[in-house]
Protein backbone atom coordinates (compact mmCIF):
# COMPACT_ATOMS: atom_id res chain seq x y z
CA UNK A 1 0.00 0.00 0.00
CA UNK A 2 1.46 3.22 -0.42
CA UNK A 3 0.75 4.90 2.37
CA UNK A 4 1.22 3.78 6.55
CA UNK A 5 -2.31 4.74 6.87
CA UNK A 6 -3.55 1.96 4.32
CA UNK A 7 -1.01 -0.84 5.94
CA UNK A 8 -3.81 -1.76 8.04
CA UNK A 9 -4.20 -6.07 8.83
CA UNK A 10 -7.22 -7.52 9.62
CA UNK A 11 -5.19 -8.72 12.42
CA UNK A 12 -6.13 -12.47 11.85
CA UNK A 13 -3.38 -15.40 10.87
CA UNK A 14 -3.55 -15.50 7.18
CA UNK A 15 -5.65 -18.90 6.91
CA UNK A 16 -8.40 -16.69 9.12
CA UNK A 17 -8.34 -13.65 7.08
CA UNK A 18 -10.78 -11.60 6.06
CA UNK A 19 -10.22 -11.34 2.51
CA UNK A 20 -10.20 -15.61 2.72
CA UNK A 21 -13.76 -15.78 3.92
CA UNK A 22 -16.41 -17.07 2.07
CA UNK A 23 -18.37 -14.65 2.54
CA UNK A 24 -15.89 -11.91 1.04
CA UNK A 25 -16.23 -14.02 -2.33
CA UNK A 26 -19.98 -13.85 -2.10
CA UNK A 27 -20.78 -10.22 -0.72
CA UNK A 28 -17.49 -8.36 -2.27
CA UNK A 29 -15.99 -10.33 -5.27
CA UNK A 30 -19.18 -11.92 -7.18
CA UNK A 31 -19.67 -9.61 -10.38
CA UNK A 32 -23.69 -10.08 -10.40
CA UNK A 33 -23.79 -8.91 -6.97
CA UNK A 34 -21.66 -5.86 -7.64
CA UNK A 35 -23.77 -4.76 -10.75
CA UNK A 36 -26.65 -4.86 -8.63
CA UNK A 37 -24.97 -3.12 -5.84
CA UNK A 38 -23.76 -0.34 -8.71
CA UNK A 39 -27.56 -0.10 -10.43
CA UNK A 40 -28.83 0.06 -6.47
CA UNK A 41 -26.50 2.85 -5.83
CA UNK A 42 -27.17 4.70 -9.13
CA UNK A 43 -30.90 4.28 -8.46
CA UNK A 44 -30.86 6.03 -4.73
CA UNK A 45 -28.68 8.74 -6.19
CA UNK A 46 -30.35 9.51 -9.30
CA UNK A 47 -26.72 8.88 -11.50
CA UNK A 48 -26.83 8.24 -14.60
CA UNK A 49 -24.64 6.13 -14.85
CA UNK A 50 -22.97 6.39 -18.97
CA UNK A 51 -20.97 3.39 -19.45
CA UNK A 52 -17.47 4.59 -21.36
CA UNK A 53 -15.54 1.33 -22.62
CA UNK A 54 -12.90 0.01 -20.39
CA UNK A 55 -14.70 1.48 -17.09
CA UNK A 56 -16.48 -1.95 -15.95
CA UNK A 57 -13.37 -3.24 -13.86
CA UNK A 58 -12.92 0.52 -11.97
CA UNK A 59 -16.78 -0.02 -11.10
CA UNK A 60 -16.71 -3.08 -9.92
CA UNK A 61 -13.82 -2.42 -7.59
CA UNK A 62 -15.76 1.04 -6.55
CA UNK A 63 -18.75 -1.36 -5.66
CA UNK A 64 -16.24 -3.98 -3.98
CA UNK A 65 -15.19 -1.50 -1.85
CA UNK A 66 -18.57 -0.28 -0.54
CA UNK A 67 -20.15 -4.00 -0.63
CA UNK A 68 -16.78 -4.82 2.16
CA UNK A 69 -17.71 -1.28 4.13
CA UNK A 70 -21.30 -2.51 4.30
CA UNK A 71 -20.51 -6.04 5.16
CA UNK A 72 -17.83 -5.15 7.34
CA UNK A 73 -19.35 -1.58 9.10
CA UNK A 74 -22.73 -1.09 8.07
CA UNK A 75 -23.80 2.03 6.74
CA UNK A 76 -21.51 4.92 7.60
CA UNK A 77 -23.23 7.82 6.66
CA UNK A 78 -21.82 10.82 4.84
CA UNK A 79 -18.37 11.85 5.58
CA UNK A 80 -17.37 8.48 7.64
CA UNK A 81 -14.60 6.38 6.14
CA UNK A 82 -12.88 3.58 7.41
CA UNK A 83 -9.92 2.52 5.88
CA UNK A 84 -10.60 -1.47 4.28
CA UNK A 85 -7.87 -4.19 5.60
CA UNK A 86 -4.78 -4.13 2.81
CA UNK A 87 -4.98 -7.98 2.31
CA UNK A 88 -8.50 -7.17 1.42
CA UNK A 89 -8.23 -4.27 -1.17
CA UNK A 90 -5.53 -6.39 -2.89
CA UNK A 91 -7.75 -9.06 -3.33
CA UNK A 92 -10.33 -6.09 -5.19
CA UNK A 93 -7.96 -5.19 -7.08
CA UNK A 94 -6.68 -8.93 -8.14
CA UNK A 95 -10.18 -9.82 -9.06
CA UNK A 96 -10.79 -6.05 -10.69
CA UNK A 97 -7.08 -4.53 -11.83
CA UNK A 98 -6.43 -1.44 -13.61
CA UNK A 99 -5.27 -2.01 -16.95
CA UNK A 100 -2.68 0.88 -15.97
CA UNK A 101 -2.31 -0.21 -12.43
CA UNK A 102 -3.00 3.04 -10.93
CA UNK A 103 -5.21 3.03 -8.20
CA UNK A 104 -6.63 6.31 -5.77
CA UNK A 105 -6.15 4.53 -2.55
CA UNK A 106 -7.67 5.64 0.36
CA UNK A 107 -9.09 9.27 1.00
CA UNK A 108 -9.79 10.80 4.18
CA UNK A 109 -13.07 12.63 2.58
CA UNK A 110 -14.42 13.25 -0.77
CA UNK A 111 -13.10 16.08 -2.46
CA UNK A 112 -15.73 19.16 -2.92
Amino acid sequence: MTTDQERLCCRQAPENSVSSMAHMQLYVLDPGVLRLAWAAWNDVFAVDDEQEPGVEQRQYRHAAYRQFVLWQHGRLGEGNRVIIPSCCVWKIRTAFPDPLGQYVGFRVRRLV
